[in-house]
């Protein structure tokens, strides 16, 4: 069973950190609107959802995939790279600690899960302005124990590696050549997004379906012509805070799940996880 961490949207969302984007309004009611859609479609696709409640004091907690890096092994919290949004870390260990032990990062590294792309056993993180090498360095650290191999990448142009890059079949990554090093993944086949829609490389792959924004067509049936299903949501609000499709949700698998020192079987309900200690109050598990 696929679980899909995501958090409801803050109402102060339009205070968000940008970075390479001039601030536009943002309609709270419709991205909140949008926000259902996208979990609908996670759903549908065999997601649970788990969703956390809004933190209204946190304008970009909504943004849940920078907070942690989840593998079936353990679950790594960074040092967020913007000082303003560290705070989002806490209620997301809260509700990991149910699945996978810990482990963190600690300064002067800094590191978003959004600069963090899982092949199979290798890893490529985006040196960024939000991701550090120390951070790199300690993700590493973390993760080679269990065989996973990290590599360095230089992003520009754009927030995060998942900006640029990201998977959307065996083998096969969706990449914008002139924000990142496009070397770094000579092993893979590569489809270029399209060239008037250079923020179409953000996908998010579960299973054989690729979910993608409506707002890029041109990509879309540059996929589908490879045989390659997509289900497309509306997500225009978010990119207005430089939010994309990845970044509003952590997928892992629940059959590997954690409590305490001890593995717990698959296919238990996600609400089952969750220790009566826990501080933490998820708003839904559905």
């Amino acid at each position: 069973m696929l679980i899909g961490l995501t958090r409801l949207v803050s109402a102060s969302i339009n205070d968000c950190e940008l970075t390479f984007h001039e601030q536009q309004p943002i309609d709270v009611e419709r991205a909140i609107e949008q926000h259902r859609a996208y979990e609908d479609c996670l759903r549908n696709l065999g997601v649970e959802i788990v969703r956390l409640p809004a933190e209204p004091d946190l304008p970009d907690a909504v943004f849940v995939e920078d907070t942690a890096i989840v593998v079936d092994e353990v679950a790594v919290i960074p040092v967020m790279g913007a000082a303003s949004r560290r705070p989002e870390t806490a209620s997301v260990a809260a509700a990991l600690k149910s699945y996978r032990p810990l482990r963190y990062l600690e300064a002067p590294a800094t590191l978003d899960g959004g600069d963090v792309l899982r092949v199979g056993r290798r890893v490529f993180v985006g040196l960024t302005h939000r991701t550090n090498r120390e951070g790199i360095a300690q993700l590493s650290a973390h993760l080679a124990p269990f065989g996973y191999k990290v590599r360095a990448v230089e992003v520009t142009g754009c927030l995060h590696l998942k900006s640029a890059c990201t998977q959307v079949g065996d083998g096969t990554l969706l990449i914008n050549r002139d924000w990142v090093d496009a070397t770094a993944f000579a092993e893979f086949e590569l489809i270029d997004v399209a060239a008037t829609e250079p923020g179409a490389a953000n996908a998010l792959l579960i299973g054989e379906a690729v979910v993608m924004p409506s707002a890029f067509p041109q990509t879309i049936e540059l996929l589908e012509a490879r045989g390659i299903k997509v289900r497309s949501v509306d997500v225009s609000e978010f990119q207005k805070a430089e939010g994309g499709i990845t970044c509003k949700s952590i997928i892992f698998n629940s059959s590997v799940a954690y409590k305490g020192s001890c593995t717990v079987s698959s296919g238990s309900r996600a609400a089952s996880f969750v220790s009566s200690s826990d501080s933490l109050a998820i708003s839904q598990v559905y």
